[in-house]
């Protein structure tokens, strides 16, 4: 019992993951960015009232799935320019870590509104980022890697003590929310390659890279001319893919579950051209390496003196002692 005890209260006054939290948000807000940035010059083709998709049409699947977008406010060209350039300048900063939650909620609604208008662009990582980045908004995600304003500081003081008090309970929360939708991901997929007459025979890789759309010309068919590589690459994904919460659950093996994650995503960017899914997985994965992250910046840390100003500020490594640290009431943008 007394361990129980003990272990809820770390849960209670102990964030965790804080550096892997920021990771994640500044990855998922430089995907963002880069899909605005990639479609940039065919942004009325794609996204205008005179998009490719009707405006009619537009409207009609907006009230079939019974959602919204800020494109469909108005049909003026001047609104879509503010709305497209006003989101484009929102992934930045979230990548940047300029704004808070805030900035961060903003992101959301003008992410969501831009992939609603055009279906047609997605590749899965859009539903993934729909739900990670609402559970990042619990986090402390802006604690580190971000660009100080003041304003969280601010806005801290204003907020009750007993709300307040809330913010690592509710960190936490966030972050096994995480934990558990990255892990639903691997085993449902996992789950129904097991089905799969492809993947029981070993073949599907062998399919999977003949597909045109997902051919990188040159490397695709060094994979799928090897049967070796064909079918010890279909068995191990589904095998990483059941077992994940296994490597998840087990701290020796995290850092090596995650960087395995990171580097089969990785393949997938480069071999099927699934950047945008890859790297918000990626981005996901990087809650299991907070710890070592963490370790990688109190390196750093003590090499900080060779290191110019500009880049010592931006990563803002700890000042006080982890028991200062621990002691103290958790702010966005406060200095650990």
């Amino acid at each position: 019992m007394k361990k129980t005890v003990t272990f809820i209260d770390s849960w209670c006054t102990q964030p965790r993951a804080v550096i892997g939290a920021s990771g994640a948000r500044a990855l998922l807000g430089f995907v963002g960015f880069m899909f605005y940035a990639s479609q940039y010059g065919d942004r009325h083709y794609l996204f205008g009232p005179g998009s490719v998709l009707p405006w009619q049409d537009f409207l009609e699947q907006l009230e079939q799935s019974g959602t919204f977008s800020l494109y469909a406010v108005s049909r003026s060209d001047a609104w879509f320019e503010l709305v497209f350039h006003l989101g484009m300048l929102l992934a930045l900063a979230v990548t940047l870590g300029f704004g808070g939650r805030l900035a961060l909620a903003a992101h959301w609604v003008f992410l969501w509104s831009i992939y609603q208008r055009q279906h047609a662009l997605l590749d899965g990582g859009d539903n993934l980022a729909y739900i990670v980045i609402p559970m990042l908004l619990m986090t402390r995600c802006y604690d580190r890697l971000s660009i100080p304003t003041g304003a969280a500081r601010w806005v801290s003081q204003k907020i009750p003590a007993a709300v307040r008090s809330l913010a690592t309970p509710l960190h936490n929360l966030g972050i096994l929310a995480i934990v558990a939708q990255i892990t639903l991901v691997y085993v449902t997929s996992g789950l129904y390659k097991v089905q799969g007459r492809l993947w029981q025979d070993g073949t599907a890789l062998f399919y999977i890279m003949r597909v045109p759309e997902f051919t990188y010309p040159g490397l695709s068919e060094l994979v799928y001319n090897n049967d070796f590589l064909v079918v010890a690459g279909t068995y191990a994904t589904t095998l990483f893919m059941v077992y994940f919460p296994v490597g998840i659950l087990v701290p020796s093996l995290r850092p090596w579950t995650a960087l395995a994650s990171i580097a089969f995503h990785l393949s997938i960017a480069i071999f099927m051209g699934l950047t945008s899914f890859a790297l918000t997985m990626v981005a996901c994965d990087l809650i299991f390496l907070s710890r070592s992250m963490e370790r990688t910046m109190a390196f750093l840390a003590r090499s900080r003196s060779h290191l110019p100003s500009p880049i010592q500020d931006h990563l803002r490594w700890p000042k006080k002692t982890p028991h200062a640290v621990m002691a103290s009431v958790p702010v966005e943008n406060t200095e650990r």
